[in-house]
């Protein structure tokens, strides 16, 4: 049995190591921890590996994007330090006007995707790869800005994923994603409790 462990282990050695990054991603960007961004960078590199090898296109683009918004958060949480005199940049809600303009750039970007797979790839799952694709890219940037209600998309988004792991039998990845639903819970009740803190502060 040991042996047999060892061989899958060293058979995927990549997405086990993705696996691990990503959970130390997810944990960090709880805590609203700078090392969100790093951790979040590597897990991709990895990631675009993986999905490219498991036909989830939109996925494998995904993983391109978050690099680059790796980069963007980082420079953002730290310049919100720097504005906010030492302190980390505020946990927001997301104003009504804006969840207008995300519901509708995600909404382009999941028909986008869906004809780009359906057209020029062979992807089996092409409807809910662009769906949680299209519905992570705007997560993704709502986190690098501090929109607590990222985590409530992420909670979907995750356990949609999680049932297409399953179906690819990305076991680790499965794993991954089940500890990610988690912690978004986890992430948004944390944050609530930031944005809490901050109004206390107001009237104090």
């Amino acid at each position: 049995m040991i042996q047999i462990m060892m061989e899958w282990l060293a058979g995927n050695q990549i997405e086990v190591l993705g696996a691990i990054l990503g959970i130390a991603y997810i944990f960090f960007s709880t805590r609203q921890n700078i090392l969100t961004w790093p951790t979040g960078l590597l897990t991709s590199l990895f990631y675009i590996v993986i999905f490219y090898q498991s036909k989830f296109y939109a996925d494998m683009g995904l993983q391109v994007y978050y690099v680059f918004i790796s980069i963007y958060g980082l420079y953002f949480w730290l310049r919100g330090k720097k504005t906010d005199h030492g302190n980390k940049a505020p946990v927001r809600t997301t104003p009504q006007n804006l969840w207008i303009l995300l519901a509708f750039i995600t909404l382009a970007l999941y028909f986008i995707l869906l004809l780009i797979l359906i057209k020029m790839t062979d992807s089996d799952v092409p409807y809910m790869d662009s769906l949680t694709t299209a519905l992570s890219i705007t997560a993704t940037w709502m986190l690098a800005k501090k929109y607590i209600e990222h985590w409530l998309i992420w909670i979907f988004v995750d356990l949609l994923s999680t049932g297409l792991y399953i179906y690819k039998n990305l076991w680790p990845t499965v794993i991954l994603f089940g500890i990610y639903t988690a912690m978004a819970v986890f992430g948004y009740l944390n944050w609530k409790k930031d944005i809490h803190q901050q109004q206390i502060e107001r009237i104090g």
